[in-house]
């Protein structure tokens, strides 16, 4: 896939899922957030990039680590995850959090420039992920730590048949590769590529829990990666997308609501000190 491509598919589609994705998904990836934010064991006043921080899930909680002697920016591909940063620290009145659109694979910001680099659901959706690790080690000192969580592998997310009956419909070119970090030792052997050393990695088997076959269908097509092309069905093709995708995750409903399984990996490495 051209990665230009890719990147507008992301850009735009997380545009889409923006104003539904933390109905549809904080409870959700709370178990990966913060096995995340324990391995970045962040101190007060310490400097944190926030790469593909989406609504701010981590960033906010990173904000609270470090307190107002420290800083957060908060970066993503799509302006309205941006923009729901930018309203949200306004609100709490968190003014060491900055938001700014960037592109995880080129960030804008000097080489050193932070204490820790944390990437919490996002290396599947790059074109290059380790050039993304690559950029998250250059922005931290020396000695500094990078934290990443990815979906785990594909056969342990039951969820994972929402890319097929969306692309059987329209061609979404949302992740080609979305469970290849989360399968055996992709992940750390990633940031190892990526210059990273003293990596250690945590796996997580995790439940995903709807009330409702609608919670359920919200979270796989408008809260999440295939936002943007599901904003492309008429009436009858989301009615026939639901049923598959229901269909699909029958065997964990228990009448009305489903307890679908799930798995994350966590890693974190360090910044070569010399």
């Amino acid at each position: 896939m051209d990665p230009r491509l890719q990147r507008r598919v992301q850009r735009y589609g997380w545009d889409k899922a923006a104003p539904v994705y933390e109905q549809h998904w904080q409870a959700q990836l709370l178990p990966a957030q913060r096995c995340l934010l324990a391995r970045a064991n962040l101190q007060p006043g310490q400097r944190v990039i926030d790469v593909a921080a989406g609504t701010g899930l981590v960033s906010f909680p990173a904000a609270d680590a470090v307190g107002p002697a420290g800083a957060v920016v908060a970066t993503d591909i799509s302006e309205a995850m941006v923009a729901h940063v930018r309203t949200e620290a306004a609100r709490l009145g968190l003014a060491q959090v900055s938001a700014a659109r960037m592109d995880a694979e080129s960030l804008d910001v000097p080489d050193g420039a932070f204490d820790a680099a944390l990437c919490a659901l996002g290396l599947m959706y790059f074109p290059d992920p380790v050039a993304a690790l690559r950029e998250m080690c250059r922005v931290v000192r020396p000695g500094g730590t990078v934290v990443a969580a990815v979906w785990g592998a594909r056969n342990r997310c039951g969820w994972a048949e929402i890319f097929p009956i969306v692309d059987a419909r329209v061609q979404s070119e949302v992740c080609p590769m979305f469970f290849q970090l989360g399968t055996g030792p992709a992940l750390e052997v990633a940031m190892r590529e990526a210059g990273l050393v003293e990596v250690g990695t945590d796996r997580l088997s995790t439940t995903l829990e709807y009330d409702s076959p609608d919670g359920a269908c919200g979270a796989a097509f408008a809260g999440g990666p295939v936002a943007l092309a599901y904003s492309r069905f008429d009436a009858r093709t989301r009615d026939e997308a639901h049923a598959e995708y229901l269909a699909s995750i029958e065997p964990w409903r228990h009448g009305n609501q489903y307890a679908v399984p799930g798995e994350f990996v966590v890693a974190s490495g360090t910044r070569p000190r010399a």
